[in-house]
């Protein structure tokens, strides 16, 4: 008597990617994350803080870690509309 054949899983996995991806916490902030060289870092928070202010967005730097390199990876939040 032989074992069954496992079915193939590629469905599923595409399936739980995909899933994992779209999920978002529901504080209502949106999020973005960069990984950028230090300089350029600096330059893409002073865009996004120019742009959605800090007292109309709440925007803020959520996290970030210094990469190997000289490089950041930081995640920065605002709201997505001004009060």
């Amino acid at each position: 008597m032989r074992t069954p054949a496992r079915p193939p899983l590629d469905g599923l996995k595409k399936r739980l990617d995909r899933a994992r991806a779209e999920v978002t916490p529901r504080d209502g902030f949106l999020r973005e994350t960069f990984v950028l060289p230090r300089t350029d870092a600096r330059l893409k928070a002073k865009e996004w803080f120019e742009r959605w202010p800090k007292q109309a967005y709440w925007t803020t730097i959520e996290s970030w870690f210094e990469r190997p390199g000289d490089v950041i990876e930081f995640t920065i939040r605002r709201l997505p509309a001004a009060d």
